[in-house]
């Protein structure tokens, strides 16, 4: 009898996090990290792009600015809360706009978090990209 050769396979799932931000050289920052943290990340410019990409990529996190052309952030989430797939997707907002001067409204969209770019590392991001993540589940 010949002898049986099992081969364990790793399967690793990575989380996928959307980066929705008009700023490419602050997305390409955020990336990196995150892509170092192990984390699989795509981008988009607007808000409409992040609709589509969204759409399509069902990512577990999205990172959301809310200044842009095109879509602006608030219309970008009122939008995606509006569909199956993205109601309850984690959205985290990355503004330079403090909370006081955001017209979102962070209970009835149910985002995760609001950070404002100026006052975060990208370490500290990606600490509140953790946190974000493990509330949903």
């Amino acid at each position: 009898m010949l002898p049986v050769w099992r081969y364990r396979c790793k399967i690793t799932v990575m989380t996928k996090i959307l980066i929705v931000e008009d700023e490419q050289a602050i997305a390409e920052m955020y990336q990196i990290k995150l892509e170092r943290e192990n984390y699989q990340v795509k981008l988009a410019a607007n808000g409409l792009e992040g609709l589509e990409l969204c759409q399509r990529w069902k990512p577990d996190l999205v990172l959301l600015d809310l200044m842009m052309p095109t879509m602006s952030g608030p219309q970008m989430l009122q939008k995606m809360r509006a569909t199956d797939w993205g109601k309850d997707t984690p959205v985290v907002i990355i503004s330079n706009l403090g909370i006081e001067r955001s017209d979102v409204d962070l209970e009835k969209y149910k985002v995760s978090a609001y950070i404002v770019k100026a006052l975060y590392t990208p370490k500290q991001l990606v600490d509140e990209v953790r946190k974000a993540l493990k509330k949903s589940g």
